[in-house]
């Protein structure tokens, strides 16, 4: 009996610094997030993926919006295995990457009305994404969050020490991407923060301030940054070339929308690499 504890207490010590250090090898982790839902946060992380691959770099997506997944309509495949069918045991993980029809990018899928109660609480999603970083074959793996601040949510945001917090300049959207500050200034450093439909630079820099200020004046961590990385402007073209399944940087490489784009991964390559 005494040993049996033992093994139990090993155990759930080995999975606590598991889940603190996520990240030892090579691969980086980042977590794409947004407080609120419909901010482009899915098309926003497809089109990075591939600003990403097109600079040489091996690019993992894994589509963690659980129950309503939606990266395989972006990325163009019908995935017969995903990531659930891994946590079921019913395939082995390479068997649930996807390779997508652009170079260096494989698509772990989710499953749209997947109920995923039966795994609550069980650190399940922290050992998965422990499994794609441990095989050394990415470079980076991007994380796709559902929106919201649920349980699942939260587990990704964890594991994670490169969060990028997608918002636009919408009210209600700043309300949210203040009570993910909030949660995460408890145990992280930094959040980086992009705005989507904003017409220029400054206009995310100014509100990005204001929120950096609002932090210290409600006495959040001090230590806690806001690392403003660039804007996206709205156009037309991005959920026309998402209807057709396309991404939107590939189809107008000369548009402000994918210079932008490219300003900030060259801001992440920077964080990433520090």
């Amino acid at each position: 009996m005494i040993n049996t504890i033992s093994t139990q207490a090993n155990k759930l010590i080995n999975l606590t610094k598991r889940k603190q250090k996520i990240n030892p090898s090579s691969t980086k982790l980042l977590t794409i997030t947004s407080g609120k839902g419909g901010v482009g946060k899915s098309t926003f992380t497809a089109n990075i993926a591939s600003l990403l691959a097109k600079r040489g770099l091996k690019v993992a997506v894994i589509d963690a919006d659980i129950g309503l997944a939606n990266m395989q309509v972006l990325f163009d495949v019908k995935p017969t295995l995903t990531l659930f069918e891994y946590i079921d045991g019913k395939a082995n993980l390479e068997e649930v990457f996807i390779q997508t029809k652009y170079p260096n990018i494989t698509l772990i899928a989710g499953k749209s009305g997947y109920q995923y109660s039966k795994h609550s609480n069980s650190l399940v999603l922290a050992r998965i994404v422990q499994d794609v970083i441990d095989i050394e074959i990415f470079d980076i793996v991007l994380i796709d969050t559902g929106a919201g601040l649920n349980d699942y949510v939260k587990e990704f945001l964890s594991i994670s020490g490169n969060i990028l917090a997608l918002t636009t300049t919408d009210p209600s959207a700043l309300t949210d991407v203040y009570a993910l500050m909030k949660m995460l200034s408890k145990d992280k450093n930094s959040l980086m923060l992009s705005f989507n439909h904003t017409k220029n630079y400054k206009i995310g820099e100014s509100i990005t301030n204001s929120l950096q200020n609002l932090a210290l004046k409600n006495r959040l961590n001090p230590n806690f940054m806001i690392e403003y990385i660039g804007n996206v402007s709205s156009s037309k073209n991005i959920s026309t070339t998402g209807r057709l399944r396309k991404l939107f940087v590939n189809e107008f490489e000369d548009q402000l929308v994918t210079r932008e784009l490219e300003f900030i991964v060259s801001s992440l390559l920077k964080k990433l690499n520090k």
